[in-house]
């Protein structure tokens, strides 16, 4: 069977320079602190990063990031089938990071379906950083440049910051405003340990008069940058210090080589629905929308989620459980 070590991984992602982050290791790394277990196949040019999580009743699933990776997915699915029927896993959950078109024979094959119960947000904003500054400011919304010029004129500075418990804080106070959940204190702490010191990631904040008013934590690997944290406090929100900051931060991961930049989740509606809407809305992701929308971008939907079953009754009683007790595997 071609489970891999961690290092073997990393040098066969290292070969992919387009693989999302969700599926290095370093992104294993840090889930196995929080209850999942990576497990690496590869079968020749193709290959998948694996979470295995124990749920209650001894439930056991495993789940691919944003994944597989390569273009023989139907080999490396196999072996992760073997490896699944043998480990009595539940079922295996896949979000691929690809249109549903590159989908198709996967979708096709015996035993997947189509699963409503999601953990990545299936849409987002992709923003194409390449070219001069000038470019990528130019094709944001009148008011977002706006925005970023105000926020310059109001002082504000930023810089890089690792104060993790303070930007937990303000996770938490962001979190509560706009109705979303937020992770541990030690959750960020880790992220940043595992990926920053080789320049994967950077937490910035955006200060007025030396006070943090917003930070975010940004990830980049290759040519493309993902925007997966970031918080305000609710201290001079007029000085549109998250405008600035998120500037910043589409500069610094063009400067880390980024071509792309990514924003990471907005509501799972076509882009005339969410135009016509968002104003209406502010819970979760429609209280984001209205920042993100302004800097432009391309909305990209993913293929979706699809479960392969490999116990159907325990499949069944499964989903009964997440409707009874709306529990959620993200972590």
């Amino acid at each position: 069977m071609p489970i891999v070590t961690p290092s073997q991984w990393a040098e066969f992602t290292a070969n992919h320079p387009e693989t999302h982050i969700l599926q290095h290791s370093k992104w294993g790394e840090l889930k196995a602190h929080f209850g999942w277990k990576p497990v690496c196949f590869i079968n020749r040019t193709s290959g998948a990063q694996v979470l295995i999580r124990e749920l209650p009743f001894g439930i056991k699933m495993a789940y691919i990031p944003m994944g597989p990776i390569g273009e023989d997915w139907s080999s490396v699915l196999g072996e992760i089938d073997s490896y699944c029927i043998q480990n009595r896993i539940l079922f295996l959950k896949i979000e691929p990071d690809e249109p549903k078109s590159s989908f198709e024979v996967i979708i096709k094959s015996p035993g997947i379906i189509p699963s409503p119960h999601t953990i990545q947000p299936r849409r987002t904003i992709v923003l194409d950083i390449s070219g001069e500054p000038q470019s990528l400011l130019a094709r944001m919304k009148q008011k977002t440049r706006y925005n970023i010029g105000l926020s310059r004129k109001k002082g504000i500075t930023i810089a890089p910051w690792d104060d993790l418990a303070s930007f937990h804080h303000m996770m938490t106070t962001t979190g509560e405003r706009d109705t979303f959940g937020v992770h541990t204190s030690s959750y960020y702490q880790k992220a940043y340990e595992l990926f920053h010191p080789d320049g994967f990631c950077e937490l910035m904040a955006a200060f007025h008069d030396q006070e943090p008013l917003a930070a975010v934590m940004v990830f980049v690997a290759g040519k493309r940058a993902w925007y997966f944290y970031g918080a305000s406090s609710n201290q001079k929100r007029d000085f549109m210090p998250t405008y600035l900051l998120q500037w910043e931060a589409m500069l610094w991961a063009k400067n880390r080589g980024a071509t792309c930049y990514d924003l990471w989740g907005v509501p799972d509606f076509n882009e005339e629905y969410l135009e016509e809407h968002f104003m209406e809305h502010k819970e979760g992701l429609w209280g984001v929308y209205r920042f993100k929308r302004g800097f432009g971008g391309d909305l990209i939907r993913s293929a979706g989620t699809f479960d392969r079953v490999y116990n159907r009754m325990g499949y069944l009683l499964y989903g009964l459980y997440l409707r009874l007790f709306k529990h959620s595997v993200a972590s």
